[in-house]
């Protein structure tokens, strides 16, 4: 386990390793040790791993939006002295990363968007958005949990379903005002502009957000690299661990020392 830090505006992370500072931003409902399988890129790089509002141990539930929680992220970089880093966000993690990016692309060495999405139509937005508000309140936190980890999860391992319901524990109003910001995401404009480094991964059996979604990012960013990992669903870096670190130490080796965009 990394050490614990908590920053002077209440963002706990964790910080351990040393060289170019690495970013990894959890998904949904998650919280920043969800992340333990990538803590041996620490012999590579410095992992800095913050936990988003309204997850893990950062309590509050106000100012919940994708807008704040980039400005959280960013707040850190500039508190520790940052002046760039490598970002990797996984599903709501990749929303934030692609955010930081536009509020401040310079902040950004190279970015990861990992099973993740650049666009929800409104129709299918205030869909997906009703219908998980109505779970969300219909069953208690476990049940909640239970589900998340069958839809999530594509290699229904004991190991991968305890690992899962361990570090994924939503509140549940967080969960709804998380939902109801990244459905009204809209970065087709954005992705053409950016101009760093970019590694794009899917899941090959992702049903949260299907390989078709990552490949029209993968098309729209023209120097970007896609990978799809095998035999995993929406949480690669739990399934297909070894293959994932490796994918991102090769990227990040192609990349280092890199200038951010101005």
């Amino acid at each position: 386990m990394g050490n614990y830090y908590l920053s002077n505006s209440g963002i706990p992370f964790l910080r351990l390793g040393a060289g170019e500072p690495l970013i990894l931003i959890h998904g949904l409902g998650e919280m920043k040790e969800a992340w333990n399988n990538q803590f041996e890129l620490a012999d590579q790089f410095e992992l800095i791993i913050p936990d988003l509002r309204g997850h893990g141990d950062y309590k509050t539930t106000t100012g919940i939006s994708i807008e704040s929680f980039a400005k959280d992220v960013i707040s850190l970089l500039d508190e520790l002295e940052i002046e760039n880093a490598h970002i990797c966000g996984l599903s709501l993690g990749g929303l934030v990363a692609q955010e930081i990016y536009r509020q401040k692309p310079n902040k950004c060495r190279s970015l990861m968007l990992v099973s993740t999405f650049h666009f929800m139509p409104k129709h299918i937005g205030y869909l997906l958005y009703s219908v998980r508000k109505l779970r969300a309140n219909a069953v208690s936190i476990d049940e909640h949990r239970e589900i998340a980890a069958r839809v999530c999860l594509y290699s229904w391992s004991e190991e991968n379903y305890q690992h899962f319901i361990k570090y994924y524990r939503p509140d549940r109003e967080t969960y709804i005002k998380s939902v109801a910001s990244a459905m009204k995401v809209n970065n087709i404009s954005l992705l053409p502009k950016i101009k760093v480094p970019t590694l794009i991964i899917g899941g090959q059996y992702d049903a949260v957000t299907p390989v078709w979604v990552q490949l029209l990012m993968h098309k729209q960013i023209g120097h970007s690299e896609f990978v799809i990992m095998r035999k995993a669903g929406h949480v690669a870096k739990l399934e297909a661990k070894d293959n994932f670190n490796q994918t991102l130490r090769e990227f990040l080796q192609k990349h280092e020392k890199q200038k951010p965009a101005c």
